[in-house]
């Protein structure tokens, strides 16, 4: 506005502040909404697949051994599991899959392998953990009946408490390969690993620095998740069995 002083008309500003501080008062205050999880950049976004339920063991009846290690077919009820869980992952956006040296796992993963045309890679360090005298199906007997020495393996979280089976710092040298090759291979994809439940132990045991057998026990095909950075194993899930239950992504 301007204003006559001694005939001389003047201009007098009026400071923006005032109108701006007006505006400020009346705007809404800046929302901050809780963000959904998503896969750093360049980081591989890995689905550990436990294998379908195998064969039982029948006592005096030891499992075929490639490499030393049981082999035994899946079973009805796992070639069941088994095209449950290629279903769902399926339509999971996969990039890759890999299997062990143990036929279980290239069971499980064989209709995924169709469904998507991908040939499975086998990485031998996916094996499961080797069990020395107890290899072949003794494993699943003397657990079942407890016996003393699977009393003290649990209870000290130790698979080489087991006469000849694999030390401590070897499984975890040969998980922690595995996943870093995988990795390095498949940065900013998704794959899908058909393993063993040693080895899905192993690894968010790994990731988490927790106690060795914190995370046994994933059930017969379920899904762990682990995302791999260059710098950190982060644990996105654990024993996901929801497609046994008709769900799917």
């Amino acid at each position: 506005m301007t204003v006559p002083v001694d005939g001389v008309r003047y201009v007098r500003l009026v400071p923006e502040s005032t109108t701006t501080a007006a505006t400020e008062l009346s705007a809404e205050p800046q929302a901050f909404r809780q963000r959904r999880y998503e896969v750093p950049p360049g980081a591989a976004d890995l689905l550990l697949v436990r294998h379908g339920a195998s064969e039982a063991y029948l006592d005096g009846n030891l499992f075929p051994l490639v490499a030393g290690q049981g082999d035994p077919p899946l079973s009805a009820e796992g070639v069941d599991q088994a095209l449950l869980v290629c279903t769902r992952l399926a339509t999971a956006g996969i990039d890759a899959i890999y299997v062990s040296t143990l036929s279980r796992t290239a069971q499980t993963a064989a209709p995924l392998a169709a469904a998507l045309g991908l040939v499975p890679r086998v990485e031998p360090a996916l094996r499961e953990v080797y069990l020395g005298e107890w290899e072949g199906g003794i494993f699943r007997k003397n657990v079942a009946e407890g016996h003393p020495v699977s009393l003290r393996m649990a209870a000290e979280e130790r698979w080489d408490v087991i006469p000849g089976a694999e030390p401590a710092a070897a499984l975890a040298s040969r998980v922690r390969g595995a996943i870093e090759r995988i990795a390095v291979a498949h940065a900013g994809q998704r794959v899908a690993a058909f393993t063993h439940g040693g080895i899905i132990g192993q690894a968010l045991a790994l990731a988490s620095a927790s106690r060795p057998f914190a995370f046994l026990g994933a059930e017969n095909t379920s899904i762990s998740r682990l995302v791999i950075t260059a710098d950190r194993w982060i644990v996105r899930g654990f024993n996901d069995t929801a497609h046994l239950d008709g769900a799917i992504w």
